[in-house]
């Protein structure tokens, strides 16, 4: 997924596109409010960071240029100031959260993941996960493409499961290692490879479209592209 960052402070912008970007995400930054407000008008994100104080444009400037510009990406907005009126203002403005600094970058990410699942495009219930003609019925724990069983391991469920709740997010393999096996790989090993290999070869190998993908040196992702969309 791709996210745009606006913020002025070099120390804070590269440290923030840095974790992002080893998180899996596409991070571009800019570090002044009009440049933020070009990219994300000419551009398009996941998800904006923007933070409150900017030189040549506030947040609030940028944010509230977006909403009424009809531009709906989702917004977090960071502050230094801990103030009621500053995250009232926020919300009214449209922001979809606030986030006072400093703060840890694990609860960044963790509100960032939380907006992106509210606003993501899979089509669920409380019980099911679907994508194109592929289903996942959690209750039961079973699995269907254009109706049709397949019989999965429980690992396997279980990382079908991760690749399909975070569609279209780049997952790389420690991530996952350490999302389904809850343990940390060392790097050279395989597993995560074969375990991918063998899901693929029962979901996606006699049906279409094609849904999991390798991208080189980053993992995988669970979503419709095209070839030329892999890095």
């Amino acid at each position: 997924m791709r996210l745009l960052i606006v913020e002025d402070e070099q120390k804070t912008g590269e440290y923030l596109t840095k974790g992002l970007t080893e998180s899996s995400f596409r991070v571009d930054l800019a570090i002044n409010g009009i440049d933020g407000l070009h990219q994300a008008m000419s551009e398009e994100y996941d998800l904006i960071v923007l933070d409150v104080m900017l030189p040549k444009l506030n947040g609030w400037q940028v944010l509230q240029t977006l909403r009424s510009s009809k531009i709906d990406t989702p917004v977090l907005m960071l502050t230094a100031r801990d103030q009621i009126e500053d995250r009232v203002k926020g919300l009214e403005l449209g922001a979809d959260d606030y986030l006072v600094k400093p703060f840890a970058f694990v609860e960044l990410l963790a509100r960032i993941r939380n907006i992106l699942k509210r606003n993501n495009n899979v089509s669920h219930d409380e019980t099911t996960l679907q994508i194109e003609n592929l289903q996942l019925d959690l209750l039961r724990r079973r699995v269907y493409r254009d109706n049709e069983a397949i019989t999965l391991t429980a690992k396997e469920f279980s990382l079908l499961e991760l690749l399909m709740q975070r569609k279209g997010e780049v997952l790389s393999r420690s991530l996952i290692a350490s999302q389904v096996w809850d343990m940390n790989f060392d790097s050279d090993t395989n597993v995560i490879d074969v375990a991918i290999r063998r899901l693929r070869n029962k979901v996606d190998k006699t049906f279409e479209p094609k849904l999991i993908h390798t991208i080189r040196g980053m993992g995988y992702v669970l979503d419709v592209i095209d070839d030329q969309d892999k890095h």
